[in-house]
């Protein structure tokens, strides 16, 4: 119950790595605003918050869309009446080398949605954060790849290398409110996300051998949980004092080669 009391903001908290931050923060005692473009997909999540005891607004909001984004927030602020976590998670790939048709699509998409997407998140949360007077923290979700290079990867790692500019000028420009900012960087997850993208044709145990050079440590990949103990950790006193950081949760992916074909 670290978070008793305490109401945390969720984006893309439909399914996946969102689905299961908003899960891990209400068994630590938060009640939750979930937001997700999939509105119809929130039930879920809303019932597993619900099974725990907590309380959980949903809202259909596009992260793309900064007034709908802002409104649903402060709707449920009025609510809940405090808002002390925000976890700016939603987010896309795609693959498409540079110069492959649709490219410019796909790098509008993940520029627009991975990044912009987490400035509006921010800045709909921020002026609540400063309103209640007891600071807070904003989790940034970013990626290894904002480390490191993967081909056919532009618009990904360019919107996550561009979160850690963003989460670490928030972390200076609201300190003085004992707001903090920090970022998750993952290495592969196994989401929904990851089957729509990964190797067509393959069994499991074929994509776990192609995933596993990912990694130092001998898995192919982390579950959505581990990432969200991680975002618990930074949304807690215990890491009060902890702003401006980068935190791998990548089974030392950023130390060895990288996935085949990079």
């Amino acid at each position: 119950m670290r978070l008793a009391g305490r109401v945390a903001l969720v984006t893309g908290a439909a399914r996946g790595q969102g689905r299961t931050h908003a899960v891990r923060l209400a068994e630590e005692g938060a009640d939750i605003i979930a937001l997700d473009l999939a509105e119809s997909d929130l039930a879920e999540t809303a019932a597993k918050v619900r099974a725990l005891g907590r309380r959980i607004i949903t809202r259909g909001a596009d992260v793309r869309d900064e007034a709908r984004l802002t409104e649903a927030v402060s709707e449920a602020y009025a609510e809940l009446g405090r808002l002390d976590v925000a976890v700016a998670n939603a987010g896309v790939i795609s693959i498409a080398p540079s110069l492959a048709p649709g490219a410019d699509e796909s790098w509008r998409l993940g520029i627009d949605v991975n990044l912009t997407g987490a400035w509006h998140t921010c800045r709909a949360a921020l002026p609540h954060m400063i309103e209640g007077g007891r600071g807070g923290s904003i989790i940034i979700t970013g990626s290894t790849q904002a480390f490191k290079a993967t081909r056919a990867l532009a618009a990904y790692a360019a919107s996550k290398a561009g979160l850690l500019g963003l989460m670490r000028t928030l972390a200076v420009e609201f300190a003085e409110h004992m707001i903090r900012v920090n970022s998750v960087h993952p290495t592969t997850v196994w989401t929904p996300m990851l089957a729509e993208v990964g190797p067509d044709g393959m069994t499991e145990e074929e994509i776990r051998a192609y995933y596993r050079p990912v990694n130092a440590l001998p898995v192919p990949w982390v579950e959505p949980v581990d990432v969200s103990n991680a975002v618990v950790f930074l949304a807690s006193d215990e890491a009060r004092y902890i702003t401006g950081a980068a935190l791998p949760v990548d089974a030392g992916a950023l130390l060895v080669g990288g996935r085949p074909g990079s």
